[in-house]
């Protein structure tokens, strides 16, 4: 175990330095601006793709438009927040990343998890879920809480 001291403060790992939380809330809102932004600009290729496939098919491959938004998102997460740098791009901008407090990397079926639970814990609490990080220890939200979760800075 390496440990270091940090203004008279021994830190064994970057999870439990405070100054690792600073700001973490609003980049957090921030980087999911951004990403929706770019899973919307992603949708439109594949948009296309479905709206040609509804002309083939006489109508009957625009039934696909009510799964894009959802199959583009989770595609998007799995790759970006369930990869190499544990963070999706918006999340990169902002400097932050998501960590397992058990200091496993993220894999992609926990950064679906992860998103599907976000989604719907805002479904039935709508945006207060973001109340939870008012309260909660390193300002982790109530999918964060559930899954072992939690939001650091990068940078730090």
């Amino acid at each position: 175990m390496t440990a270091r001291v940090l203004d008279r403060e021994i830190i064994t790992s970057r999870l439990d330095d405070v100054r690792a939380y600073d700001g973490v809330r609003t980049r957090r809102v921030l980087a999911f601006c951004i990403d929706y932004l770019i899973v919307g600009l992603l949708m439109i290729p594949f948009a296309i793709i479905i709206l040609l496939l509804g002309i083939l098919t006489l109508g009957l491959g625009w039934a696909l438009f009510g799964i894009l938004f959802p199959a583009v998102a989770l595609i998007y997460v799995w790759s970006t927040l369930g990869g190499r740098n544990q963070a999706t791009t918006g999340m990169r901008m902002m400097g932050i990343r998501l960590d397992r407090l058990d200091g496993r990397p993220v894999d992609g079926l926990l950064a679906v998890v992860h998103s599907v639970l976000f989604w719907a814990g805002n479904v039935l609490l709508t945006p207060l879920i973001l109340l939870v990080t008012l309260f909660a220890d390193r300002k982790r939200t109530l999918h964060d809480l559930l899954l072992g979760t939690v939001v650091s800075r990068s940078d730090r």
